[in-house]
């Protein structure tokens, strides 16, 4: 994953679902050359279900057992491109 600063994980990114397994509750999302981990609690409509390529806004926060991980996934309408 390489360095990346955190900050106060306010400053929301955006990114693209590369992978996301519903039975095991998890994914990863890219953004520019990083790919952060999350956890399906982590979509914020609390769907716990998230369509691979879907655009999305996160925010960076510290994970439980180290390094970093994407959290409050809020996917973007596809309109957005049009803008």
């Amino acid at each position: 994953m390489g360095d990346v600063a955190v900050g106060d994980g306010r400053a929301p990114r955006l990114g693209r679902v590369v992978r996301f397994d519903h039975d095991k509750g998890w994914g990863e999302v890219a953004s520019g050359e990083a790919v952060y981990y999350f956890h399906a609690t982590a979509i914020a409509d609390g769907s716990r279900n998230i369509d691979v390529g879907a655009k999305v806004a996160f925010v960076l926060r510290p994970a439980l057992l180290g390094g970093i991980e994407a959290r409050g996934l809020v996917k973007l309408a596809e309109a957005a491109d049009k803008l």
